[in-house]
């Protein structure tokens, strides 16, 4: 496993877009920050740090063969890696809140932000982003977040950590072409935060609704069940608020 180490970066993903332009790299080549200065999440929000506390890195995945329409697949793949990682160290009530956050006890632990290369209709590769809060203890201004170090007793080695997400992350994709798809969207409803119970949402007017999460369309669509009837909603459309 090829794997770039970095003192400090704006972002890991950024890092290794610009990298791939200048050279070539093995798939699954990893580019790790000691600390990242710019990172970034799902709706443009920040990934805090503290420096040297955590995992921040992007991983390199070539040669997929998806359709654009078949890109949340990749989301899929990389929550049940960490999820499976995760249960390794005994983590408890671990969930995703759609669309990839890490949850334990309601409490998110990882975030994923992955950036696509399209060409000719199919993602040509992906750079995936994971940030795992592990061994920092306090989180200044934020709300319902946690770290390892904060829900298990024993210290965790990161490099360790890495190499076994790293392991996951092959073992999904091959599970995948080899076997398709459809285990692993039922694997990941599985796990899905809040799933068939009454959930508050904040739409893009910022009114409030109640809904009944049912599940996950293959396009990566939140399906709602609102008055009986199923609404589909993507990541702009809505905010699970509890």
């Amino acid at each position: 496993m090829q794997i770039i180490k970095l003192n400090a970066t704006d972002s890991t993903n950024n890092y290794l877009k610009q990298l791939i332009l200048e050279r070539t790299l093995d798939d699954f080549s990893v580019v790790l920050a000691n600390h990242q200065t710019n990172g970034r999440g799902q709706r443009g929000s920040s990934w805090l740090s503290e420096k040297g506390k955590n995992l921040t890195f992007s991983v390199l995945k070539k040669n997929i063969s998806l359709k654009i329409n078949q890109q949340f697949l990749l989301n899929i793949i990389v929550s049940l890696s960490i999820i499976k990682t995760l249960e390794g160290f005994n983590i408890p009530n671990l969930s995703i809140k759609w669309p990839n956050d890490i949850l334990s006890d309601h409490n998110k632990i990882s975030g994923i932000l992955i950036e696509n290369l399209i060409k000719n209709k199919h993602i040509q590769y992906a750079i995936i982003g994971i940030g795992l809060n592990v061994n920092q203890d306090k989180f200044e201004g934020l709300d319902k977040v946690s770290s390892l170090k904060n829900i298990m007793p024993l210290a965790v080695n990161k490099d360790e950590l890495l190499t076994m997400i790293i392991n996951k992350l092959k073992m999904y994709f091959k599970m995948y072409s080899e076997n398709g798809s459809g285990f692993l969207n039922s694997e990941y409803e599985s796990y899905l935060f809040r799933k068939d119970r009454p959930s508050t949402f904040s739409s893009q007017d910022n009114s409030m609704f109640t809904g009944i999460i049912r599940g996950v369309s293959e396009s990566g669509k939140l399906c709602v069940q609102m008055e009986g009837l199923n609404k589909e909603f993507d990541l702009k459309e809505l905010k699970l608020m509890y």
